[in-house]
């Protein structure tokens, strides 16, 4: 596997040419919504500037955290140029946070990194160059769960090798800290205002065709929190309920099948650390 450079002079040539003038060919424009997050973000932040691949941007947004969050972000951002602080007017959720780095994005690339999650330092050099090559609106890596104060990881947890829009219902392991999406093939997006936003939007992608692939390479590490709604296993799975019914609208007996394979999959996930 051909690498990419920090500066991405030796980046393969896709087949598919920019579908948007505005984008950075070779930026990485890094989404991470941000709230309570001052224990964190700093690590965060960390983990980007350690990449092996320079050319990103890490678009860092503030919801109106009652913390010292900003400050953190403000620090990072005074000393590299590639951190920006963006804050909310008002606490409007993950998603409207999402929105409003995609909205500041110069990049073709957008990558999303939750505030509390770290990535590896050859996360974007080894991802980029595979999913360029593949076609793929959509890629995502392999990963592994770490507690909230650290520690040894726990076993990988792997990504999906490849799916459209139909496997995507079934499935939703895509694991947000480690996607990457061209927009050169997607064009503009946003994320919806629902509990399950990431999900939604991969299915929004997928929906008019294309596909997502994974990258079998253990790139990221997951942070997993006491107080996070996620990991609620049953208000997580009404979620995904709501988003077969009432965002995708899905008939009942779609809902139950795509209802059944996600639970399948999610009980072998998390049946241990």
């Amino acid at each position: 596997m051909k690498a990419l450079t920090p500066d991405g002079a030796d980046a393969p040539q896709g087949s598919h040419e920019r579908t948007a003038s505005s984008y950075e060919d070779r930026l990485v424009s890094i989404v991470t919504p941000a709230y309570r997050a001052a224990p964190f973000v700093e690590e965060t932040i960390r983990s980007v500037q350690a990449q092996t691949y320079g050319r990103f941007e890490m678009l860092i947004v503030d919801d109106c955290s009652p913390d010292d969050t900003a400050a953190v972000v403000q620090r990072a951002a005074e000393d590299d140029p590639r951190i920006r602080l963006l804050r909310q007017q008002r606490n409007g959720g993950p998603a409207a946070a999402r929105n409003r780095a995609l909205d500041e994005a110069r990049g073709r690339w957008i990558a999303f990194l939750d505030s509390d999650d770290l990535w590896l330092p050859r996360k974007l050099e080894l991802q980029l160059p595979v999913h360029l090559a593949s076609g793929a609106k959509i890629s995502c890596t392999d990963f592994r769960r770490i507690h909230e104060t650290g520690g040894e990881p726990g076993h990988l947890i792997a990504a999906p090798r490849w799916l459209d829009y139909r496997r995507l219902l079934c499935n939703t392991g895509i694991p947000t800290s480690t996607v990457l999406v061209d927009r050169a093939l997607t064009g503009p997006f946003r994320m919806k205002e629902t509990r399950c936003d990431d999900y939604a939007c991969w299915l929004d992608l997928l929906r008019p065709g294309g596909f997502a692939i994974g990258l079998h390479e253990d790139l990221m590490r997951y942070r997993v929190l006491q107080s996070s709604w996620s990991r609620n296993k049953v208000k997580y799975s009404r979620h995904v309920w709501a988003t077969y019914r009432d965002v995708e609208r899905l008939g009942l007996p779609q809902s139950l099948w795509s209802f059944a394979n996600y639970a399948v999959r999610g009980a072998m996930k998390y049946a241990r650390f």
